[in-house]
């Protein structure tokens, strides 16, 4: 799971992208690397959620 410290990082590391200053080769590395948890991190809770849904079929056919 990926936490509030590691968002906040993305974040900054984003906004400081956009500027003149650009990112360094280390800073672009950490943001791949972030990006890649908060990936990993999103698809692992929506697999989650889709295991615990249970279809129910009202209309049954005899």
């Amino acid at each position: 799971m990926i936490t509030e410290e590691q968002i906040k990082r993305i974040n900054e590391l984003a906004r400081k992208s956009k500027t003149e200053e650009g990112l360094t080769d280390a800073e672009k590395e950490e943001q791949q690397l972030l990006r890649r948890q908060y990936i990993d991190s999103f698809k692992a809770n929506l697999r989650a959620a889709l295991d615990n849904i249970e279809i129910v079929d009202d209309q049954k056919k005899s």
